[in-house]
């Protein structure tokens, strides 16, 4: 943490520094730069074990694929050398059901060493004991928004220096370690950031905008953020929060808007949770809610990728992932939420667990809004109803087989080979996902199919049925009517922020007259409002 970045922001306050006990690391830099950075990291894994040195090693690597390839290696190279010390390799990321999560911190048997292969989640998180070994590849993934297209980038990128300085640390917890690094000195000193670029820079700001909205903050391009986000950034937040209904013509909070505030989640989740109520399938949309509030449930253990596979499918509905949560989850509630019964079925029963606490939790923000609990049975086609009510804005048409564009942006979108709908035969016209990733191609990630005249229906201002009997002047006619409806609609509010301003000016005056510090003392005469007087004792 930049202490002093903090420190200047509230006016100069003083800091403590709580010093930890390391021990001295040595650094290595890579005298030349290295192109594949899982090979040289494998290279240098192999080098320090073959030496009669003790300790852990610790391999720092930016996702799961790299991590799962470099094992492979590590293994498969280690076999090749006659005599080879034993060696225990254990990879570490999110995905990994906790129970492999867990073997990191076991100690290995003695004469045996341990290779942990993680992504920066072994960087702050959490702390593995005996690591004298810290190889560092230089890359970490990040997650970055784009406003224009409304996508999430999953990319990799260079680390910064703090990032670096961080896990060269964790080679001296225990004693002193070694840390080797798979790029030049020169590299590290004008290539990398200091920091990284914080958060609110490269995500959704549409939470944020509604927080401070509700918090009577009016002028969001003025408000003095530490760290200040692109203001491309907060105006799309606004468009989209006004596109869900959150926020009226002139940027005011409405009613819905306000409700929305009151529960910690994405705007649109939100909104998906209100609306529920209305349509009657709230019990459903509750469970769906709080399986999207969680990462995600299902794993794919190494060497049992189909058998995984054929047991999810089981689970599909076909017109519907955001179902398929339900259907899962409902499932699991069938048989007494047992944690043996998500192993069989390669669920996570921790993320699971989770999804029950956020769904009490919600549970009970409903019931002190007064939102009425109601479900709608098996009649499934209202919930994607009330899904479309709150995903309207990130609809896509189907273009080829299995290829659809968004319909506001044309950006191409592909369904991923884990939703229900990939790969069933039939593909609908019309879907809304829940957000679009770039990975290798753009995915969408949790895909419900819709009807074209629900989206006409619940989103009027991007989509509309073509009527053969309204000709173009009719049209133009009724767009013309609704810009000078806006138009008043701005002037009206304009005028209200004008005379609140001018409100807000008398009121400050009288403040200030009123809030005069009489001193005893000050004045002598008939002005004086204390009289002087002198007691004749003092005591009883």
């Amino acid at each position: 943490m930049d202490a002093t970045k903090f420190s200047k922001f509230f006016g100069n306050v003083p800091t403590f520094t709580i010093p930890g006990r390391t021990f001295p690391v040595d650094i290595f830099f890579s005298k030349t730069a290295i192109e594949d950075y899982v090979d040289g990291a494998v290279k240098q894994a192999l080098q320090i074990h073959l030496q009669p040195s003790k300790g852990d090693i610790l391999i720092f690597m930016p996702g799961q694929e790299d991590i799962e390839v470099t094992c492979d290696l590590i293994t498969e190279r280690l076999g090749e050398v006659e005599g080879a010390p034993p060696l225990t390799v254990l990879p570490i990321y999110s995905q990994l059901p906790s129970d492999l999560q867990a073997k990191i911190f076991h100690r290995a048997p003695d004469g045996v060493r341990k290779c942990v292969v993680a992504t920066n989640i072994a960087e702050t998180s959490l702390t593995v004991d005996g690591i004298m070994y810290v190889i560092d590849c230089g890359y970490c993934k990040l997650k970055v928004y784009n406003p224009k297209i409304g996508m999430d980038a999953l990319q990799v990128f260079p680390i910064s220096q703090a990032n670096a300085n961080q896990r060269s640390g964790r080679a001296g917890r225990t004693g002193p370690g070694q840390c080797f690094r798979l790029y030049n000195e020169s590299a590290y000193k004008n290539e990398l950031l200091i920091t990284n670029v914080p958060e609110i820079q490269r995500t959704n700001l549409a939470n944020v905008v509604l927080l401070l909205k509700s918090l009577g903050v009016n002028n969001l391009l003025e408000f003095h953020f530490m760290d200040p986000p692109p203001q491309d950034n907060i105006l799309n937040s606004m468009y989209q929060l006004w596109v869900l209904g959150a926020l009226d013509n002139t940027g005011m909070l409405t009613p819905l808007g306000r409700q929305m505030v009151e529960f910690p989640l994405d705007p649109a989740l939100s909104k998906m949770l209100i609306v529920s109520v209305d349509m009657e399938c709230s019990a459903e949309i509750l469970t769906i809610v709080s399986m999207l509030s969680v990462p995600t449930i299902f794993y794919r253990p190494k060497g049992r990728e189909e058998e995984s596979d054929s047991i999810r499918e089981k689970f599909s509905v076909p017109e519907s992932d955001h179902l398929t949560y339900l259907h899962v989850y409902q499932q699991w509630k069938t048989n007494n939420y047992s944690s043996s019964w998500c192993t069989q079925h390669f669920l996570h029963f921790k993320a699971l667990r989770k999804v029950r606490e956020v769904r009490s939790q919600l549970t009970d923000i409903m019931h002190q809004q007064n939102l009425k609990i109601v479900s709608c049975g098996t009649d499934w086609d209202i919930c994607r109803k009330c899904i479309c009510s709150s995903y309207f804005h990130q609809a896509a048409r189907l273009k080829g087989i299995g290829e659809y564009v968004n319909m506001r942006t044309g950006m191409p979108c592909n369904l991923h080979p884990t939703s229900s709908l990939y790969g069933m035969g039939f593909t609908p016209d019309y879907i809304v996902y829940h957000e679009l990733v770039m990975t290798t191609k753009e995915y969408m990630q949790c895909v419900t199919s819709v009807e074209g005249e629900w989206l006409a229906e619940l989103g009027p201002m991007f989509y509309t049925i073509k009527e053969t009997t309204k000709d173009a002047q009719s049209r133009r006619k009724k767009a013309l009517e609704q810009q000078s409806v806006m138009e008043s609609e701005m002037e009206a509010a304009a005028e209200l922020l004008k005379s609140r301003k001018e409100k807000e000016n008398v009121t400050t005056r009288i403040d200030a007259k009123k809030n005069r510090i009489e001193t005893p003392g000050k004045f002598t005469g008939k002005d004086a409002p204390t009289p002087r007087r002198t007691p004749r004792q003092f005591g009883l």
